[in-house]
């Protein structure tokens, strides 16, 4: 499913949701790089570790703000220098030099790594035994100019808070859920419900930046013109008609303006087969992003990718019935997803 995902559409931008998505992550240390990498103004390619040590070490120390548990292991110098910078038992420079010495030990080698598939291109080389830090490639440069920036970060920022949310809590499979009034994820512990994350911010990377249903650009970062709308692919008005959880994330996409509410848009209609094929693909890619969406998509559609394809055949059969007439928008990008 990753080869797929980068098959189709292998962007520097989709490179980097994979590192992101798919990447496997015994501590919160590529989240943390991802965005202080993406926070560089361009100033040259060689950065040294002191320069990025405490941009990469603040991020750790406001997420450990929210959540304590940051990685796997629960013994960590570098995260014990954290949480004293955090309670002011350190100075910026000795955070700086901390992060410099402890922080990066494995998260430069593991950065590019994903599940058997080696990355096309790379975002920077390690020259620490050399030259005291990493040296950034034309296709970072390229990757900051020709995407958004802002929107990775939005992206990164919502993974993070998926995997940690699940370390904290020890997340059982079935807390994951969509509140369609905030339009966050959030997740319900002991009678009380905690936000997540945007399921904007959580949803895009898996559509590679655009409309579920017409492959035209939307956007993730408020106040933009392309701005996502999150959509329910079986209408949410048949809720009370169908079994299974239309809430569930396993049916919500994201959506441009034109087809969620244009005049030739989706509306109440029900998506065509070729579009259920598409869902059934999108949600492969949750599958494969881990635990917890990947928990949570099992529990709600099934455990195997038949049972899945089945799940969705069957509810879609149903909705048809109560709405006869389907929908297919006509297509205004590139097939960025797909059937796999």
């Amino acid at each position: 499913m990753t080869r797929h995902f980068l098959d189709l559409e292998p962007t520097l931008e989709n490179q980097w949701r994979a590192i992101i998505l798919f990447g496997r992550n015994a501590a919160s240390y590529k989240f943390a790089l991802s965005k202080a990498l993406l926070s560089l103004s361009p100033s040259g390619e060689l950065i040294k570790l002191e320069e990025l040590a405490l941009p990469f070490a603040r991020e750790v120390c406001a997420h450990l703000k929210i959540a304590p548990r940051q990685a796997t292991n629960s013994s960590s110098r570098f995260l014990e220098a954290c949480k004293r910078w955090n309670a002011g038992e350190l100075t910026d420079d000795q955070l700086r030099n901390a992060t410099a010495k402890l922080g990066f030990v494995n998260v430069i080698d593991a950065f590019h790594n994903l599940d058997a598939r080696e990355l096309p291109n790379r975002f920077f080389v390690d020259e620490r035994r050399t030259n005291g830090g990493i040296r950034l490639t034309d296709d970072f440069w390229r990757l900051n100019s020709a995407s958004s920036p802002e929107g990775l970060k939005h992206e990164t920022e919502s993974r993070w808070r998926l995997v940690e949310t699940a370390w904290e809590l020890g997340l059982s499979r079935s807390l994951i859920a969509f509140d369609d009034q905030t339009e966050d994820l959030f997740v319900s512990q002991s009678h009380r419900r905690q936000a997540v994350t945007s399921c904007r911010h959580a949803l895009n990377g898996y559509q590679k930046g655009h409309c579920f249903y017409c492959f035209a650009p939307i956007s993730i970062v408020p106040g933009e013109t392309t701005l996502a709308d999150v959509d329910h692919f079986i209408p949410h008005v048949l809720k009370r008609f169908l079994p299974g959880n239309l809430d569930g994330v396993w049916n919500l996409v994201l959506a441009c303006v034109d087809c969620n509410r244009g005049t030739d848009g989706k509306s109440d209609r029900i998506p065509s087969v070729t579009l259920l094929s598409r869902l059934h693909a999108r949600n492969e890619y949750l599958i494969q992003s881990h635990h917890p969406l990947r928990e949570t998509l099992m529990l709600q559609t099934g455990r195997s990718a038949q049972e899945r394809s089945r799940f969705l055949q069957a509810i879609h059969t149903e909705a048809k019935q109560l709405r006869i007439h389907d929908w297919k928008p006509e297509q205004r990008g590139s097939a960025v997803f797909d059937v796999n």
